[in-house]
């Protein structure tokens, strides 16, 4: 399993922020490689189900997820349950001290954090049509990369959805891999 981390600080109680990300269909707005979010069941709480539909170089692929656990205001759990293993949340922890760079007149911030855990080689090869000479092993070395740059880009868009203006985001990136042996 690959980990992946993205955080950073907004401007806004910890409210208004998870109201912001509970909304998964809007992450379509933010992301350079998914297409659209359907919603198949449910109303946004757990147990609420989407497709989610990527478009990546000549291939498009789609996942199924859900919505495993809420707690508002401080997290989003959710799994792919069809087509890839993967599991993630958006963690919302309000700061009690303001950072130093904080804007002039802002009285609130909280830490929002991305994270997710896939294995990249779980992808199910019958959902993608691969080109003649490609192999998946191709692909998941290729698109590595593009999901530490899609998960970034998709914090820095919704910060400035959120905030309402776009500023200069300083993001905290982790990155770990396991082994199935670990």
């Amino acid at each position: 399993m690959d980990e992946l981390v993205v955080s950073t600080v907004v401007y806004l109680p910890p409210e208004e922020a998870y109201g912001f990300l509970v909304d998964f269909p809007r992450y379509a707005n933010y992301s350079k490689h998914l297409r659209d979010v359907a919603r198949r069941s449910g109303d946004g709480g757990a147990g609420t189900r989407y497709a989610l539909r990527f478009s990546w170089w000549k291939l498009t692929y789609t996942v199924e997820s859900e919505v495993t656990d809420v707690e508002r205001p401080e997290r989003i759990e959710w799994r792919i349950v069809k087509n890839l293993d993967a599991s993630g949340r958006w963690r919302i922890e309000g700061l009690d001290e303001l950072p130093e760079d904080t804007p002039e007149g802002v009285e609130n911030a909280s830490r929002v954090s991305f994270e997710v855990a896939y294995d990249p080689t779980s992808a199910n090869e019958g959902g993608i049509d691969l080109p003649r000479f490609v192999s998946l092993g191709w692909v998941v070395d290729k698109i590595k990369p593009a999901i530490t740059s899609e998960a970034e880009r998709l914090v820095e868009r919704i910060v400035a959805d959120l905030e309402g203006s776009s500023r200069p985001v300083d993001l905290t990136v982790e990155r770990r891999s396991k082994r199935a042996s670990d």
